[in-house]
């Protein structure tokens, strides 16, 4: 997907040499989590809301250059790659550079998940299923396959968790086959995280089927 068309330059990087003053009055009008840094024409880093407000405000942002978080993306990363970015930076705004060290402007987290929110995985009509299983046995091509061996199409698949050597995987897929594509996964030893009702069913089944045995036998 292309996302030339979400940089933004309407936010102008402060310069190293500004007041701290005049930066936590721009963070006062503004809900960005960082505001960019240059020296000179160079992008030095980015400045977070929460460390500016603990700055003496007579003194200026070179003074606390130490504090400066050093991240960006080039013009041409993935947008998955963009949005991992944000993540790993807990940032809402993210500069944007050149092959050449340029800087371009900055991407807005909005804008880049809108992208994500525009893919068959979201917007597609389908189900989800998170299952579950150790960090080392399970595979994206056997998720998949169980997925296809029930005639139903998956519109994607992630690692949603990891937690002590055990992984969550959550899958979107078509609404056929539910049932099936469930009891498959048992089958291959993975844990159903996930509640579907017509599992539900077959276990509440399952409990009045065992109860009217016990009752018929006493």
């Amino acid at each position: 997907m292309d996302t030339q068309h979400y940089i933004l330059d309407d936010v102008s990087p402060f310069d190293i040499s500004s007041s701290i003053k005049d930066l936590q009055k721009a963070f006062n009008n503004l809900t960005y989590t960082h505001i960019p840094v240059k020296k000179g024409a160079t992008y030095v880093g980015c400045v977070s809301e929460t460390d500016a407000h603990c700055f003496d405000t007579d003194k200026r942002i070179e003074d606390y250059q130490y504090a400066l978080e050093g991240f960006f993306v080039r013009e041409h990363t993935n947008w998955l790659d963009i949005l991992e970015a944000f993540a790993l930076h807990n940032s809402n705004i993210m500069p944007i550079l050149s092959e050449e060290n340029t800087y371009l402007g900055y991407y807005e987290l909005g804008d880049i998940m809108s992208l994500f929110n525009n893919t068959p995985f979201l917007n597609e009509a389908g189900a989800i299923i998170v299952v579950e299983r150790g960090i080392n046995d399970y595979s994206f091509s056997e998720i998949c396959q169980i997925v296809e061996s029930n005639g139903t199409r998956i519109f994607g698949v992630f690692v949603s968790k990891i937690e002590n050597d055990r992984m969550q995987a959550t899958i979107k897929i078509g609404h056929t086959g539910m049932n099936a594509i469930v009891q498959t996964f048992r089958r291959y030893n993975y844990t159903v995280v996930s509640n579907h009702e017509e599992d539900k069913f077959l276990k509440d089944l399952k409990e009045r089927s065992d109860y009217l045995d016990k009752y018929l036998n006493m």
